[in-house]
């Protein structure tokens, strides 16, 4: 039983505490912090992504109307808001990245067996990114456009469970293609993405490391036609064909044969042209495979209606940083405790209830449990009773 631990102590209780000081020694700066540790500014930021707080203001307010209860959260430290501005702007936020990377790899162990819409052994990555704006004079380090700052979120999602299993923070401005030089490759893995990744020459670099890709074709492709294959049109396919590339700096960037797929869309009517590398699957697994792409989609989606990601508590480089890795480490740790509880409870509920109950002592799996019934029993009884019994 946990009647003397908190929901929120229960929550953190699967986020491993000492892989965490072993982040935090990776970095001698912040080694002689003893006042506010960095795991004391890690629960109060997870606290926060998990409440929805607006402002450090918020955060110690909250907080500091339960002072007796933050022993039983884990937090050992006095909040004030100016100690956690002081820590925004001074704590690396490579620590909170590389324990990120930790709850991300116990998160894909945990879903790896798990099935996203194609039944297939292999690993498929959708690979995209996200625009996160922000007031250009209040974040003069993070220039966009004329009037606008923004940073850009990229993102290497692994469709088994939703997880991110890459992450990178650049300048908005940077080119989502320029990505796949940095991009780390898995042999045998399924990469699928959007046009904006069309670069032959670094597309080649997948097929030399023996992983494939699937990506939606430019217009303005120029080819030759070596052979047809075959398609069932009720499936909605058009054509499958493989197909050598024309112009000399394409020729000389991707000089091996590429698979062209074209689908329609059933519900919208809309026709995708495809390029893969992959001759082994049928042609209408890849179709559904870039279908599956849309994943990615929701899943800046999500975080950026339900995580705190587009308002910040400081303005500097390093906060910012730090605040979108602990809302990933929110994000990936509430899937974590989904697997792990064996929670039917979708993500977005499973936050909603935590929002209103970290402060309460009882049985982490009983909370998501009694939810649960509720909801069923509310599903089943929607019908207005017009007479008593």
């Amino acid at each position: 039983m946990n009647l003397e631990r908190t929901v929120f102590a229960q929550v953190m209780g699967h986020a491993p505490h000492k892989a965490f000081q072993g982040c935090v020694a990776r970095y001698p700066g912040v080694r002689r912090a003893r006042r506010f540790t960095c795991w004391d500014r890690f629960l109060c930021m997870v606290f926060a992504q998990l409440t929805y707080r607006e402002s450090l203001r918020d955060i110690e307010a909250c907080l500091g109307a339960v002072p007796e209860r933050l022993y039983h959260m884990g937090i050992r430290s006095t909040i004030s808001r100016a100690t956690l501005a002081d820590a925004n702007e001074k704590r690396d936020w490579r620590i909170y990245a590389d324990f990120a990377q930790v709850l991300i790899a116990e998160a894909r162990r945990l879903y790896a067996g798990d099935h996203f819409g194609v039944a297939l052994e292999e690993t498929v990555y959708a690979l995209d990114s996200t625009t996160i704006g922000l007031c250009l004079s209040l974040f003069p380090w993070a220039p966009f456009r004329r009037t606008k700052g923004g940073i850009k979120l990229h993102t290497l999602l692994d469709l088994k469970g939703s997880i991110p299993s890459f992450l990178r923070l650049t300048p908005a401005r940077t080119s989502d293609v320029s990505l796949l030089d940095e991009l780390p490759l898995e042999a045998g893995a399924i990469y699928v993405m959007d046009r904006g990744y069309v670069d032959f020459a670094r597309l080649h670099r997948f097929t030399r490391a023996q992983a494939s890709f699937v990506v939606r074709a430019k217009k303005n492709l120029r080819f030759q036609r070596r052979y047809s294959h075959k398609v069932d049109r009720s499936t909605g396919l058009i054509c499958d064909q493989t197909l050598m590339l024309v112009t000399p700096r394409s020729l000389e960037g991707y000089p091996e044969p590429l698979r062209r797929v074209r689908s329609r869309d059933s519900e919208t009517g809309k026709r995708v042209t495809l390029l893969t590398s992959n001759f082994r699957f049928s042609a209408w697994e890849i179709a559904e495979l870039y279908r599956c792409r849309w994943q990615v989609e929701l899943f800046f989606k999500w975080i950026k209606q339900h995580l705190r990601i587009k308002a910040f508590y400081g303005t500097s480089d390093n906060a910012v940083r730090t605040q979108i890795w602990i809302a990933i480490s929110a994000y990936v740790l509430v899937a974590i405790l989904k697997k792990r509880l064996q929670c039917e409870l979708n993500l977005y509920t499973m936050l909603q209830i935590l929002s209103v109950s970290l402060f309460e002592k009882v049985e982490l799996a009983q909370a998501f449990s009694s939810a649960k019934s509720r909801m069923s029993e509310e599903a089943t009884c929607n019908q207005l009773q017009l007479f008593d019994f």
